[in-house]
């Protein structure tokens, strides 16, 4: 940014966020064109990528106040809320996901900012209300692969392991074939009672952890 009036002391700002507006700008004193809403959700998602949570939901926050895009915003605070997930924070994590929701609940983020307020609902203590938003998730995108996998978990915490395995296969034909799906799969399949087959997904569940984790000690040493 060239604007003479958005000179911030660069002691203050730091390295990885050295291409946006500081913290220290006030959006009043500052108009919203001014300041690149998109390269800001660029930045948040590279602080996510290096585990600075926290940095992150800075960032995402300055993201949803300084963009006049309802889009922009929306995905700003869904990932605000990931960024406070991360951090254990779900309490906030569910804030940021129902203010994504109050912007557009039936737009191209709405089916994440549902699953993830699923989420983050089961892991605050809510678990009642977690079924709800991840069938709403699907609802919205029945193609969206990590919809179907939150729905079968919850699903299967309500003891509905058939239909479970049902949401977990629509997650693997989705193209989510993770060791999660595949455990929870397992577990829902010992449910009932056909322990041969949850066997074998425990097996390639565990086969491609292993790999991953091949990968990601490959990556590290390069």
């Amino acid at each position: 940014m060239t604007d003479e009036s958005l000179d911030v002391d660069p002691d203050q700002v730091d390295p990885v966020d050295s291409r946006v507006v500081g913290d220290t700008l006030d959006r009043e004193q500052i108009p919203a064109e001014a300041v690149d809403a998109e390269e800001l959700l660029d930045v948040g998602l590279d602080y996510m990528r290096i585990n600075r949570h926290e940095q992150a939901t800075d960032t995402f926050e300055r993201a949803a106040r300084f963009t006049d895009r309802e889009a922009i915003e929306q995905e700003a605070r869904v990932n605000k809320g990931a960024a406070h997930a991360e951090l254990q924070e779900f309490e906030h994590a569910i804030d940021a996901y129902r203010e994504a929701l109050h912007i557009d609940d039936d737009s191209e983020h709405a089916a994440a900012a549902e699953t993830n307020l699923a989420y983050a609902l089961y892991e605050a203590g809510r678990s009642e209300q977690a079924l709800e938003h991840a069938e709403r998730a699907v609802e919205l995108d029945p193609r969206f692969p990590q919809g179907w996998y939150n729905r079968g978990f919850f699903l299967l915490e309500r003891g509905l392991a058939d239909e479970a395995v049902s949401c977990f296969d629509n997650a693997v034909r989705l193209g989510h074939r993770s060791p999660d799906v595949l455990e929870e799969k397992a577990r829902a399949l010992e449910e009932l009672g056909e322990d041969d087959r949850a066997e074998e997904l425990a097996d390639e569940a565990e086969e491609l952890r292993q790999q991953a984790e091949a990968r990601m000690v490959e990556q590290r040493q390069r």
